[in-house]
């Protein structure tokens, strides 16, 4: 298989599932790791088993996330991938939300992403070569009863991502958004025993961000929807 081509990568709200599972196929392909999130003492375990540097971020805050790009570049070497896999709901009927809750949740899931991806792009652009991968969810095309805040902030994002992936491209900078449609099997979220592989494996999610990262340039994918192969439509 081809290797990937890039050095560094940074993943801003790394935690044990998804970006976890991505962070050791990078570590295992040959790249420098760094694992951002608000609260580093979580990544610790992760962070030793893969020499991972790790950094504490509120994705939010325009001045951190610039922060967190200077140091990411002063102690891993600038990172030519980049994944943000940070998101955040409130969940209840639309009469009742509190609008803070909402506010936040939409800062965490959309206005973090684009601060993210501004910050690489300033950086990856002047190199023309880079990838940038947004973690979306079912609710990035379909909203869901009493789900309305994590919906308005993964369609935020996916217009984020489908934007950005045409305007960076033709610099060299590949834009994917994954769409996971489905819950992701973890050890609090186990398949329910009559019915095996109901959810999606972290570590085959990992797999296909991995493939993006070694597509060839003249046939990239900007979007990719995951999903159980046994679930129905």
């Amino acid at each position: 298989m081809t290797d990937i081509p890039y050095h560094t990568a940074l993943i801003v709200g790394a935690g044990p599932g998804i970006s976890a599972s991505v962070a050791r196929g990078l570590a295992a392909a040959g790249l420098r790791v760094g694992l951002a999130a608000r609260n580093v003492e979580k990544l610790a375990p992760l962070a030793a088993e893969i020499r991972a540097q790790t950094f504490a971020v509120d994705a939010t805050d325009p001045a951190r996330v610039a922060r967190l790009f200077d140091a990411a570049g002063s102690q891993l070497g600038e990172p030519d991938v980049v994944l943000y896999n940070a998101s955040a709901g409130a969940h209840g009927p639309i009469a009742e939300l509190d609008p803070e809750a909402v506010r936040k949740a939409i800062e965490v899931s959309a206005f973090g992403g684009f601060l993210v991806v501004q910050q690489a792009a300033r950086r990856m652009t002047s190199h023309s070569r880079g990838a940038i991968l947004l973690t979306g969810a079912s609710a990035s095309v379909k909203g869901y009863p009493f789900s309305a805040a994590f919906a308005m902030g993964k369609f935020a994002l996916r217009g984020l991502a489908q934007s950005t992936a045409r305007e960076l491209g033709p610099k060299g900078i590949h834009v994917a958004h994954f769409v996971i449609d489905g819950g992701v099997r973890s050890a609090r979220r186990p398949d329910p025993a009559d019915r095996p592989d109901s959810t999606l494996d972290p570590d085959g999610i990992a797999q296909t961000y991995l493939d993006i990262l070694r597509q060839p340039r003249s046939a990239w994918s900007l979007e990719v929807e995951l999903r159980p192969w046994v679930e129905t439509f």
